[in-house]
């Protein structure tokens, strides 16, 4: 699991390999995450938007952003936390993600990036 605090919002992370499958006849590494937000602020924020740099050891980075997280916008007062689990699929065994979310503080009506630490996708068995 990796963690980091940013602007007294804290995230975690961990990742999990879940097999592989086939999309439009290519084999794809099968990779979930759970994310934690917790809010070690004094204040209540609420998470707007994401923005993902997915990076697959065979291919380019992919960007992905958007509003919310699963479809939700989290209020977080004080010491509250929310946590959701996604995935992604990488063409390789071997990947990263990292991004950040956008949030407000409702105190004083501020936009802010909360950093996601990187964290890697790696299929176990592939340094035996």
């Amino acid at each position: 699991m990796v963690q980091q605090v940013t602007n007294g919002i804290k995230i975690s992370v961990a990742s999990k390999f879940e097999g592989t499958s086939y999309r439009d006849e290519q084999l794809n590494f099968v990779f979930s995450y759970q994310v934690t937000i917790e809010n070690q602020s004094n204040n209540t924020v609420q998470l707007l938007e994401r923005r993902w740099n997915i990076f697959d050891s065979l291919n380019q980075t992919e960007i992905v952003e958007g509003p919310g997280v699963i479809g939700k916008k989290p209020i977080l007062k004080s010491g509250e936390t929310h946590t959701y689990k996604s995935h992604c699929l990488l063409t390789s065994p071997i990947g990263a993600m990292s991004g950040y979310y956008r949030m407000v503080n409702f105190s004083s009506s501020n936009m802010f990036k909360v950093y996601i630490p990187t964290f890697q996708l790696m299929v176990p068995c592939i340094f035996n």
